[in-house]
Formats: C-alpha cells, structure tokens, sequence
C-alpha cells in the first residue's frame, strides 16, 4: 500500500511522488526558526520511538527506512497545521511523527508491491533484505505509529486508522482497475484521493487537532490537503508527459512504460479526430515498452486537449485549496500553506 504512486528510474534513482513538496523554498513554505527547532524535535523523537528494537537486524532496518524516507513534508504540515492551536503542546511531536511513521511504511511496502530497486538514489528496503523482511519493517513502523496514536485519544487514533484504510482501499482499487460500466476517470480520482491526498489530509488536520484547533479550523485543513494532493498529482502526472528530462530530471512517459493510465491521459483518450484514434490503438496494447511507439504516445500526448484540461483540473483544485485557506486566521501558517498550493500552480503551468 502507498499515499501515492511511486515511480523509481531503474538508472537515477529518481522517485515520483508527494514527496516533491520537500523542497520548501520551492513551495514558498518559509520555515522560521520555531519549526526548524520542532522539525529537530520529530527527528529526535523519530529515532527514540525505533531505538527500542530488541534485535540489531530489526532496528538497523527500521532506521535505514527512516533515514531513506524524503524530506518530512507530512511532519512539517503537522507543524503548520499546529500553529492554528498551541503549537508548543508537547502531543504536537508525536502527531508529526506519526505521519511520517505512516508514510515510510507505505513507501516501502509499495516498494514490495512494484519491485522497485531503489529509491532516492539508494537500494530499496525489499532490493537489501528481500520482500519478507521489507514488509515486516514497514508493518513495525505502522504498529509503532499506532502506539503513538493511542496516547494522542480516541480523536486522533480514529484519523489515523480512517487515513490508513483510505491507504489499503486505494492500493487494492489501483490493483483490481475500474469495475466494468464504472467511469476510469471517477476511478482513477477517487484511487489518487485515496493514496496521495489522505495521508496529505491526515497530516495538517492531525497537527491542528492535538494542538486543539476549534473542529471548524481543523475540517478546513483536512479539505485543503484533500485538494493539494489531488492537485499536487495531477501536476505530477502531466510533468511525467511533458517536460523534458533535463527540466524535470526525470525521464518522460514512465508512466506510459508502466501502463499506467493517469489522468491526463485519460482526458486525451477521451478526445475525437484520428490522433485520439491512434492513441487508443497504441494504449490498447498495454505498456509501451517500444521506443518508437512510446515517442509516438508521447507526441499525441503532448498535443493532445487532454493536457489542458489536466492542467484546468489542478487549477481547480488549487483554487479549491486556497479557498478553504480563506476561513482561517491571517497567519504565518495560512501563508505559508497557500505558498505550497501557489507552488503547485506554478509547476503545473
């Protein structure tokens, strides 16, 4: 299970996902000095929480997960969603990192699901110690952040396993594909809200709630993440189709390789004329692995209504984001939260 899809260039090392958002001067997140401090604070306690296994095997893996896991974009929406309450309330850490508890044991039981070598430019959990083993590492840290959630009250605990189902629910319907009759583009949003947007959700209404932010404030966040990371994967899936290697560094149309159908692709399916027509008949086939078909699905692609309406639909959502911003107090947090959906806008244009 994974927030997220997760695309991992056998050569690079690059990964596709969420995780993106962690290069905050890029979002126009500034982080001051408090939430660097609180972001030392989650690092610190991330390493107590997993000091404690009793075998050396077990707690080097589960640090080597941690260590591998990106650049903390969940815990530092925690932080910022605390700071509509009492940011200093000491459950605040312990909330930061159970999302990131959360989102590492997803990245690398995923890793298993895909056979994914490696990730941010080194081997994968699974690639080291085998898929038993990788599974059992990523099942402790879910068992870890559970024991966390426990102590935060019933509240918390409730978002957490509601996120986590929302997790699984998205991996199986991803699995299984869109049920016969069913619409693939309805299909499709609902397995990205699932897998990208809940545990995006999950993470600034959590900061919110055990820094006891009034329902109100914290239902707004909630529905700001929900928008983000639908807006944040779309924009994601139409930079996989159309920019070029050396502008996203990344190489294009992995998705094409893989078979997945992604939004964007879906809209261009969806088109008229003869080009609609020869992409169909390409895409009917499965992945595209043949380099001359796939530079072909990729220039229809390219040209197709599909990526306009991809790129109307992250609008929407962003604005969506923004609005939901709107009812919240003026402060530094609201800001920097509305730089990060700015930030999306911007790398969808």
């Amino acid at each position: 299970m994974a927030p997220s899809r997760e695309r991992v260039e056998p050569d690079s090392g690059v990964s596709r996902r969420t995780e993106d958002l962690g290069h905050a001067q890029a979002m126009g997140i500034t982080l001051d000095t408090e939430i660097r401090d609180r972001l030392s604070e989650v690092e610190e306690r991330l390493r107590k929480v997993l000091a404690d296994a009793e075998h050396q095997a077990v707690a080097s893996g589960t640090s080597y997960l941690i260590a591998a896991g990106g650049k903390r974009v969940r815990p530092r929406l925690a932080l910022l969603g605390a700071q509509f309450g009492d940011p200093e309330n000491p459950r605040v850490i312990d909330a930061a990192v159970i999302t990131e508890l959360v989102h590492v044991a997803t990245l690398h039981h995923d890793d298993v699901m895909d056979g994914a070598q490696r990730r941010h430019g080194v081997p994968t959990a699974n690639a080291l110690w085998g898929n038993g083993m990788a599974v059992l590492l990523g099942d402790l840290l879910l068992a870890r952040a559970a024991e966390l959630g426990a102590d935060l009250g019933l509240r918390a605990l409730r978002l957490q396993t509601t996120t986590l189902a929302r997790l699984v629910r998205g991996q199986l319907l991803e699995a299984a594909g869109p049920q016969s009759g069913k619409d693939p583009m309805e299909h499709a949003l609902g397995v990205m809200a699932d897998k990208s947007s809940s545990l995006i959700s999950m993470a600034v209404e959590l900061g919110a709630q055990v820094a006891g932010a009034d329902e109100l404030t914290c239902a707004a966040l909630a529905r700001f993440g929900e928008h983000l990371g639908l807006a944040f994967q779309i924009s994601d899936d139409v930079i996989d189709i159309c920019s070029p290697a050396t502008e996203s560094g990344k190489t294009p149309g992995t998705d094409l390789r893989e078979g997945v159908v992604t939004v964007p692709v879906l809209h261009a399916l969806a088109a008229d004329g003869p080009a609609a027509d020869r992409l169909r008949t390409i895409l009917a086939r499965g992945p595209v692995t043949d380099p001359d078909l796939h530079a072909e699905a990729l220039g229809l692609l390219r040209a197709s209504p599909g990526m306009l309406a991809a790129r109307a639909d992250v609008d929407r959502h962003v604005q969506a984001a923004r609005e939901e911003l709107m009812a919240l107090p003026a402060i530094p947090a609201r800001a920097a939260l509305d730089g990060l959906a700015g930030f999306v806008r911007t790398r969808n244009a």
